[in-house]
């Protein structure tokens, strides 16, 4: 899918794919509500819509993504409806049956709130600020038997994303894995995350995952 981009826009990649890959096996019932948390340029919300999504919701905190993803979803005339704002302080009056999520999952140093492109992977030192907020909120944003699909990092340990899920009473599971070779972002602080425990002496890989959560009818 040939989408309109920018340079402040989160660019789809591996962990994007991965997630789309995810929403393909997971399928999509007609009629479904969508919501995409962090749209970006709005890919996964349009996969959504064409995959037969009966309205996707497309939420970004940065203006620049919600003109991007607006117009990516007016040229291909779907069901995407996107707004700027924090989704996980949204009131959207009704529940999902779906939700997307690629949040910010890169440890940093966490001194600052991140600024311009890099909201869309600063995620505090442990990399969870935004994960553990998403893990508190989905719940009351699923309908009964609704699926949230969120790709992540195990550097931001995979592993504690599903206890928090599973706390919050949802069924979870990882049911995507993919490594894949630093990006310019990771490449940059590799020593860091080698001081810190995070990676292993020389490695310049990540393990990318997707957790699939299902809140019980």
């Amino acid at each position: 899918m040939r989408l309109l981009r920018t340079s402040a826009v989160y660019r789809p990649q591996g962990d994007t794919w991965l997630l789309a890959r995810a929403l393909g096996d997971a399928g999509i019932k007609p009629g479904s509500r969508v919501l995409d948390v962090g749209t970006g340029t709005g890919f996964l919300a349009l996969t959504a819509a064409r995959a037969g999504a009966r309205e996707v919701t497309a939420v970004d905190v940065s203006l620049s993504a919600v003109v991007v993803a607006g117009v990516n979803a007016w040229l291909r005339r779907l069901p995407v409806r996107v707004q700027p704002g924090d989704a996980l302080e949204c009131d959207f009056g009704e529940p999902f049956d779906l939700v997307l999520a690629n949040p910010p999952y890169v440890p940093c140093d966490g001194t600052r709130p991140p600024r311009g492109a890099a909201r869309a992977w600063d995620a505090g030192p442990d990399g969870r600020a935004v994960i553990e907020r998403l893990c508190a909120r989905v719940p009351e944003l699923l309908a009964s038997r609704g699926t949230f699909l969120m790709v992540q990092s195990d550097l931001a340990d995979a592993d504690a994303t599903l206890v928090r899920l599973r706390e919050e009473g949802l069924k979870a599971a990882v049911v995507e894995r993919q490594q894949q070779a630093f990006g310019p972002v990771l490449e940059q602080r590799a020593a860091v995350l080698e001081e810190r425990g995070l990676i292993q002496p020389g490695q310049r890989w990540e393990e990318l995952v997707v957790i699939r959560a299902d809140r019980p009818r």
